[in-house]
C-alpha cells in the first residue's frame, strides 16, 4: 500500500511513516487484499480538525481522526479504485488519549490510522454487529505491531 503523508503541524512525525507501513503491510495480509491500494494521511492539530468536523461532518467539535473514503456509499462499495481515501488524524488528541488509555502515543497514532484505514475500506462501527467486527480486526492488525501498554 501506497501511503502519502502531510504534516500541517509543527512536529516531526516522520517516525510514524514506518509504523503506519508496517501497519498496512499487516492489514493487505488480515484483509487479504490483492491491489496496491493508495492512501493519504494527513496530521493536524486540534483547530485544524474542529473546522473539517464542522464544515463536512457538521460537528462543532474537534476529533482524533476523520476519515473521507472515496467509495463510502456501503451498498455500492468496492474495491476497484486504487484511491482509498484520505485520514486526518489530530496529533493534539492522539497524545492526550495515549496518557488517558495508558499507552504510548505511538499507540494511539497506529490505532488511529489503522481506524481510519479500515474506515476508508468500507467498514464501519454504527451498529453492535459492525462494531465487533471493526474492532476485532483493529486489534488484529495492530496488537502484533504495537504493544498496548
Amino acid at each position: 500500500m501506497e501511503i502519502t503523508f502531510y504534516n500541517r503541524t509543527n512536529q516531526d512525525m516522520s517516525d510514524c511513516e514506518g509504523l503506519f507501513g508496517k501497519i498496512a503491510d499487516r492489514a493487505e495480509k488480515v484483509l487479504r487484499l490483492k491491489k496496491n491500494y493508495e492512501i493519504s494521511v494527513t496530521f493536524v492539530r486540534s483547530r485544524t480538525i474542529h473546522s473539517i468536523n464542522r464544515e463536512y461532518r457538521n460537528i462543532d467539535r474537534p476529533t482524533d481522526v476523520i476519515s473521507f473514503a472515496i467509495q463510502d456509499d456501503e451498498d455500492a462499495f468496492d474495491l476497484e479504485e486504487n484511491d482509498l481515501g484520505d485520514i486526518f488524524i489530530n496529533i493534539d488528541y492522539a497524545k492526550k488519549q495515549a496518557v488517558q488509555y495508558g499507552h504510548s502515543t505511538q499507540r494511539e497514532l497506529g490505532f488511529l490510522f489503522t481506524h481510519g484505514l479500515l474506515h476508508c475500506l468500507g467498514y464501519d462501527h454504527m451498529n453492535e454487529e459492525e462494531e465487533k467486527e471493526m474492532f476485532a480486526l483493529q486489534d488484529r492488525i495492530l496488537d502484533p505491531l504495537v504493544k498496548r501498554k
